[in-house]
């Protein structure tokens, strides 16, 4: 099986499954015409579309596997904002959850905004107002993301956040609500299966930040730029950004160092908030 006959393989595979074409789209949190259009040849469907419908029909591993090798044949996919904005920003976010759902350990670096597993309602709401979004598709987004939250309470799932502290500075809400967005990043990190890290300023830096980057397992890592999200998925392209990502992690405070850190930041924005 190669890269373009995945789709007509995927139809053959949900066929033989039993599932329902709805069924099947509705678990992987995809539209059912672009489920059609992947089965039907119409579409390439991304190294998610296809990790997302595998999960989707609950296939075994081994043939998982397969299947998901055909679907890196291409080690790099890039997809514009403007089509995740046609997409719409909700369903890309229910897709990253689908996704997620089938990963155990998270490692994300940034350098530019709470993670967003992190983020409290008002400041994910300052983030995606900046993307000309209306109060309907602002609502629904803030939404998805939240419930992509709760894969912070299961125990089975490891995160691994390093966050420059210039992140925690950026003024993307007013004084008060970075308070409450400082307080919920202290309170995640006191969960047992989560390791918050950051690169303190006053410490000699060893690297260049860059760009922020998520890595899922072994499998993929996900790139942010202007003007798209890139996908990597060859193994020694994942192999730099985890040395990348671990070079920071032993560089970076943790534990009650890092709490101590982001609290002297929260107690200047209480400051500054009584001055107003």
């Amino acid at each position: 099986m190669n890269r373009s006959s995945l789709g007509s393989a995927l139809r053959a595979l949900r066929e033989s499954s039993g599932m329902e074409a709805k069924a099947v789209a509705r678990s992987a949190a995809m539209s059912r015409s672009k489920l059609s259009k992947i089965e039907n040849g119409n579409t390439s469907p991304s190294v998610t579309d296809v990790d997302c419908i595998l999960s989707a029909l609950a296939v075994p591993e081994e043939i998982k596997a397969e299947y998901m090798a055909a679907a890196r044949a291409a080690a790099t996919e890039i997809t514009p904002w403007r089509l995740i904005r046609r997409l719409g920003h909700n369903r890309k976010q229910q897709q990253i959850q689908a996704l997620e759902s089938q990963t155990h350990l998270f490692r994300l670096f940034q350098p530019s905004l709470i993670p967003g597993f992190l983020q409290t309602p008002e400041y994910i709401r300052a983030v995606f107002a900046r993307r000309n979004l209306t109060e309907a598709q602002l609502d629904l987004t803030i939404s998805a993301r939240l419930a992509r939250q709760a894969a912070l309470y299961d125990a089975g799932k490891a995160f691994r956040f390093i966050i420059t502290e210039p992140v925690l500075r950026w003024r993307i809400v007013a004084p008060l609500l970075m308070v409450g967005q400082l307080d919920r990043v202290i309170s995640v990190s006191r969960l047992p299966n989560v390791d918050i890290r950051v690169v303190s300023l006053a410490a000699p830096q060893v690297d260049f930040p860059g760009h922020s980057f998520s890595i899922k397992d072994e499998r993929t890592v996900t790139v942010e730029t202007v003007h798209a999200e890139t996908v990597v998925t060859d193994p020694r392209d994942i192999a730099l950004y985890t040395s990348k990502f671990d070079g920071f992690a032993r560089h970076a405070v943790a534990g009650d160092d890092m709490r101590e850190l982001i609290a002297s930041i929260r107690d200047g924005f209480l400051r500054e908030q009584e001055t107003l």
